[in-house]
């Protein structure tokens, strides 16, 4: 394999590329589900299709393809960015200190899921061609952004081997942290409070009482017991959220429907029914073995609430699926009382200037190290027993 003649081709739309071919490229679907559904064909098509990538958004799909005597056996979801929006992995700082020498940051080259701030693989191989397929992506990404006069390139959110593969390339690693639980062979959600100290156990109890009490039902739905009209409330969730944090929602309208067409079997909503209405949702999508809260939002506000539909619902419905994890999105400290611990992500970066590159790397150091006491820190924090037998207050 590695001896064979390789060709790349970048391509502004996934039209061109078989759902079938990416797939593969992408992980498959084991047991029926994907490995993970971020990466699949019909996600990243529907942020196309949608309009919420492409014209106007300042993400221009730029997806490389490697092939091997005309066999695709290595993909890679590449944007061309004119801004740092949606990324989740900050440089802001950067952007503005480059623009102050004398620069110009955007656009520039990123390797991501557009608004998904959750760790996957980010070049995408077929079996035995993971390796080849790494080496061949990455140089060919440097080409276009250096061939291009592209500031920097930027691969976000990447698996933990392609931060180390990366690293020794010679791209800048950097990392960061998310809150994430793990089902450690729960039988049921006592079993899980039975682990905490007595004081996180109670104050759980107390909170998935009092947002249980807010005056009607929650309700879980997949697959084919999702409707039209969960979409339309979903939108209207995701929008009020939207429009708090980032002033304008990222994702279009025609985005949920097309979740509804592609994606029903790997999505599960949670809502809070007042009469037979949804008044609070949260979206999660469903991987081999994680569940990924992605979207929330309410139009009314009762206590505890988000507690419930975002963290208490998702960790009941891994545990009776047997799902291993559930990854919450990003930041927030506050999940660390409710279960979650801090786990470490990656990204890697390549600056063109190398002046430029060499200062951001000094940082980059500092930066892990400070992530990686703080993640230490947290853990120690966290709401379970310190040892067996211990219910500390």
């Amino acid at each position: 394999m590695d001896g064979s003649q390789l060709t790349v081709e970048v391509h502004s739309t996934l039209d061109v590329l078989s759902e079938k071919e990416w797939d593969a490229c992408a992980g498959g679907t084991v047991s029926g589900r994907s490995v993970n559904p971020f990466v699949t064909h019909r996600f990243l098509s529907a942020l196309e299709k949608s309009g919420s990538v492409g014209y106007g958004t300042g993400w221009h799909p730029r997806y490389l393809a490697v092939y091997s005597e005309g066999e695709l056996v290595a993909v890679a979801p590449t944007y061309v960015k004119e801004h740092s929006q949606g990324e989740y992995v900050f440089d802001h700082n950067w952007a503005h200190a480059y623009e102050r020498a004398g620069g110009e940051y955007y656009p520039k080259l990123q390797v991501a899921v557009p608004f998904t701030p959750v760790t996957g693989p980010r070049f995408l191989a077929k079996p035995g061609w993971q390796q080849t397929g790494v080496q061949a992506l990455t140089q060919a990404m440097v080409q276009i952004a250096s061939d291009n006069e592209l500031s920097s390139l930027h691969i976000t959110f990447c698996t933990p081997e392609e931060a180390e593969a990366g690293a020794q390339m010679g791209l800048l690693q950097r990392t960061g942290q998310q809150f994430h639980w793990t089902n450690e062979a729960y039988q049921d959600f006592e079993g899980f409070l039975s682990r905490l100290s007595s004081r996180k156990r109670k104050n759980i109890k107390k909170e998935r009482a009092k947002a249980q009490s807010f005056g009607g039902d929650i309700v879980l739905l997949t697959g084919r017991e999702i409707e039209p009209s969960h979409w339309d409330a979903m939108w209207r969730f995701y929008q009020d959220t939207g429009a708090r944090k980032w002033g304008t929602p990222y994702l279009t309208r025609r985005f949920f429907d097309l979740m509804h067409e592609t994606m029903r079997e790997d999505v599960l909503l949670a809502f809070a029914l007042r009469n037979g209405e949804p008044i609070a949702g949260a979206m999660n999508f469903i991987g081999q073995d994680v569940l990924f809260g992605r979207y929330w939002g309410c139009v009314e506000d009762h206590p505890c609430l988000h507690f419930e539909l975002c963290y208490y619902q998702a960790m009941d419905w891994a545990i009776a699926h047997g799902l291993l994890a559930v990854e919450a999105g990003a930041q927030g400290e506050h999940k660390l009382a409710r279960g979650y611990l801090p786990v470490t992500t990656y990204s890697l970066h390549w600056i063109r200037d190398a002046g430029f590159r060499e200062a951001v790397g000094t940082y980059l150091q500092s930066e892990r190290e400070a992530v990686s006491q703080d993640i230490e820190v947290l853990t120690s924090w966290g709401p379970f027993k310190q040892s067996q037998g211990e219910d500390h207050e």
